[in-house]
């Protein structure tokens, strides 16, 4: 019976996986390569009042782009990272922000977040798999 089960989620698993890596790649060089700055001016994140995005650290600059996609995805929650993400764009409105600014966010994040479940779920099956 498992290995049935197996036979089935092994190559899913592994074509998710593949298709969360391009999608990420695909819309992050998008992100990143042409509509950052449009990105920045529409979204104005508060740590841009303070410093312009050349002087932060990669780090910081993911943390930025993960509050837009949290705030644009989930704009009602209150719970940890994501409501503090929508604490500091309380004055984003996320029915006004295009759809030309929202889907290089939500396909970089969302298949970097899919495709972190799809690699665990492949590992996983690897590792069962190996007897």
């Amino acid at each position: 019976m498992f290995e049935n089960f197996a036979f089935y989620v092994l190559p899913f698993a592994f074509t998710l996986l593949v298709a969360c890596a391009l999608t990420s790649l695909i819309s992050g060089g998008v992100l990143l390569l042409f509509r950052l700055r449009v990105t920045n001016q529409t979204l104005r994140h508060p740590y841009l009042d303070k410093f312009p995005w050349e002087r932060f650290p990669l780090t910081i600059k993911a943390a930025i782009l993960l509050d837009y996609f949290l705030r644009l995805c989930f704009p009602k929650s209150k719970f940890w990272i994501i409501g503090d993400a929508n604490l500091r764009l309380a004055h984003v409105q996320p029915a006004d922000v295009s759809i030309h600014i929202k889907w290089p966010l939500v396909g970089f994040w969302g298949g970097c977040f899919v495709g972190l479940v799809a690699m665990l779920t492949l590992w996983t099956m690897i590792l069962l798999t190996m007897t």
